[in-house]
């Protein structure tokens, strides 16, 4: 891996055990926390501080962003950025090009993000968060 930002970011290896700090930052962020990566899902790790998950469809060249998160005490140093554009990089040379999210058109900081890292908004899902909040669809590629 390349020196620089980047070099702290790794991915969990198949197989590999979900780290207990993943459970515990994605409860923080989302109020629950998923279970291990599926199959064809991929962990992206800035170990203890950010994680990036996303589900992968190679025969089709796409993935999908499911859940990204920095700790709080970590936030505003850039580390959203550097963690998403080294997943973006490393599907890319997978050849997943066709990258897609969903977000709440209230959540700004997570939008600056986003566009920050070349994404485009792509449509809309009427009332698809619990409490009843479009997600805005994202794209890049």
């Amino acid at each position: 891996m390349r020196e620089g930002p980047e070099s702290g970011v790794r991915r969990l290896a198949a197989g590999e055990p979900l780290p207990a700090w993943v459970t515990r930052l994605d409860r923080t962020a989302f109020g629950s926390a998923w279970k291990a990566p599926a199959e064809h899902e991929t962990l992206w790790l800035v170990p203890e501080v950010a994680f990036a998950r996303w589900s992968r469809v190679p025969a089709a060249g796409e993935a999908e962003l499911l859940r990204i998160a920095v700790d709080p005490a970590h936030r505003g140093r850039g580390l959203g950025q550097v963690l998403l554009e080294a997943c973006q990089r490393q599907l890319a040379e997978e050849g997943l090009t066709h990258l897609f999210l969903e977000v709440r058109p209230s959540n700004a900081a997570a939008i600056r993000l986003y566009r920050a890292c070349g994404w485009e908004p792509c449509g809309r899902r009427p009332g698809y968060y619990p409490d009843g909040e479009d997600a805005v669809l994202y794209r890049r590629g």
